[in-house]
């Protein structure tokens, strides 16, 4: 059975790490087409959400979106939305739900999502 909209992206997360779900079914069937293609760069990239899903430093390959995308919402919730470089174009977007420690995967894909041209 596919993963889905809510379902967990990995098992439990333990005493202070956090939760890793997909917003919707789109960003699960990403995932799937993404670890295909980056095995290895797709488990740094769930590691880094359940660890250090807000970094103090960001990164060009790890950041907050900016403009437009810079939020989302989620079950009625305005969260910050980050991104994740996984490969030159596979992105991992995410919104960090702090009331429940989770980060929702908004997006996850194998090419460069066409919403940050217009950013």
């Amino acid at each position: 059975m596919s993963a889905g909209r809510g379902d967990r992206a990995a098992p439990p997360a333990p005493e202070g790490h956090w939760e890793v779900r997909f917003a919707d079914a789109a960003s699960a069937k990403g995932w799937e087409n993404l670890t295909r293609q980056a095995r290895e760069n797709t488990y740094r990239a769930w590691t880094t959400m359940r660890t250090d899903p807000r970094p103090a430093t960001e990164t060009p390959r790890h950041h907050r979106l900016k403009g437009a995308l810079a939020h989302g919402t989620h079950r009625g919730q305005t969260c910050e939305q980050w991104q994740i470089e996984v490969t030159g174009g596979g992105r991992v977007w995410y919104l960090l739900d702090t009331a429940r420690d989770t980060c929702w995967i908004t997006f996850a894909g194998t090419g460069h999502p066409r919403a940050t041209d217009r950013q």
